[in-house]
């Protein structure tokens, strides 16, 4: 029985992650090796975001013309990245290092994007972008377990070779996957159509956006910066310790993937974004300010919150025209990959205080998208005679 396309790419997805999941348990070790200044770890954090950010609208030009070359060049490059990360020791050569990991991620995640979007029919839209992120999730879930169980006396550069492994399966699967392909014919149109009984909400997108934005900024600042360096500096955990705390967050955010998927489809992604805004918000003001312990609950609710990192896609797939979808979603990952440069270039710069605001502006984002969705819900009563 061959597999069908969802699964391939998930597999996929899994496979090329886990070096994602070994990183930010290691940063501390990788600054301490390399004498990296504060403003300096940050770009380094940063750069992986930073370098998604500037190759997203090029990886979306490229995709809409040579959908099977991008995804054969994104693990590619991902891989050449990963292999320059762990030979290098100078600043410069870590920054291209993870820099080219990025330009590898963007390429695999708009690819499979865009592979998923042609084939997910509109009702299970949330469910198949969801499943596409659990299987992410669970790649970072391995690579952040790999780094807890391998023995500690392992130099960093040997465990981010070993998170690596994986990818070989990205390669063995990519075949299978190019014969899966819809042709062009074929997808020509969209498949996720937008409901003709509620009018396309201009607010609404630009709240999506920003929720999307918001949540990326939290997303890196409390992954790759905020959980390391207090969790090194301020109680003084080890990086077997970290990375528990990563794998809290992570399974949290696991468990919660599908059934918040199918909450989606069930109630409409706007509630279920707004929910996931305020469970971000709480989770980041812990993770930032708490004790050990608030800092261990704020993670699983940062996790939970998570979980919804594909519902602002859901809500912009729902309040998009066919012929626009493939721009607005460029643009869309250019302000998410801007999110994951920013949020540790500004933690490295004003010591996590940041996350202060950033909380506050999900709780924000959160009660904005509730009071759209009420006021949506009530127009077509005024409008009934």
């Amino acid at each position: 029985m061959r597999p069908p396309l969802i699964v391939l790419l998930c597999a996929t997805t899994f496979a090329s992650v886990c070096s994602g999941g070994a990183f930010p348990s290691l940063l501390p070790e990788i600054a301490r090796d390399t004498v990296l200044a504060d403003w300096q770890l940050g770009l380094f954090a940063g750069a992986f975001g930073f370098a998604r950010m500037l190759a997203d609208l090029p990886a979306g030009m490229f995709v809409a013309r040579h959908l099977a070359g991008a995804l054969i060049a994104g693990p590619v490059t991902l891989a050449l990245g990963t292999l320059i990360l762990a030979a290098a020791d100078t600043f410069t050569t870590l920054f291209v290092g993870r820099a080219l990991m990025g330009v590898g991620q963007a390429l695999s995640m708009v690819a499979g994007l865009t592979a998923i979007l042609q084939a997910a029919a509109a009702r299970r839209l949330a469910v198949a972008l969801n499943a596409l992120e659990f299987s992410a999730m669970l790649g970072l879930l391995s690579g952040a377990g790999l780094v807890a169980v391998l023995p500690r006396a392992l130099s960093w550069k040997a465990v981010l070779l070993s998170a690596c492994v994986p990818q070989v399966l990205t390669f063995l699967a990519l075949p299978a996957i190019v014969a899966r392909l819809p042709r062009r014919s074929e997808h020509s149109a969209s498949p996720i159509m937008v409901s003709g009984a509620a009018p396309r909400n201009g607010i609404l997108v630009a709240l999506a956006c920003a929720a999307g934005c918001a949540l990326a900024i939290a997303y890196a600042s409390v992954e790759q910066l905020v959980i390391p360096v207090r969790g090194s500096r301020e109680f003084g955990l080890d990086r077997g310790s970290i990375a528990r705390i990563f794998m809290l967050m992570q399974t949290c955010d696991v468990v919660a993937l599908i059934p918040l998927g199918m909450l989606a489809d069930r109630i409409g992604a706007v509630r279920v974004l707004a929910g996931v805004m305020f469970a971000l918000a709480l989770g980041s003001a812990l993770i930032g300010f708490a004790p050990l312990a608030g800092l261990a609950v704020g993670a699983m609710l940062f996790g939970l919150g998570m979980a919804g990192w594909m519902t602002p896609l859901s809500v912009l797939r729902r309040e998009t025209p066919p012929a626009r979808m493939a721009w607005r979603t460029a643009l869309y990952r250019v302000g998410v990959d801007g999110g994951i440069f920013l949020g540790p270039v500004l933690g490295g710069l004003v010591a996590n205080r940041h996350l202060g605001v950033v909380a506050a502006a999900l709780a924000v984002l959160g009660i904005g998208l509730l009071h759209v969705d009420r006021a949506r819900a009530v127009v077509p009563e005024r409008a009934t005679p």
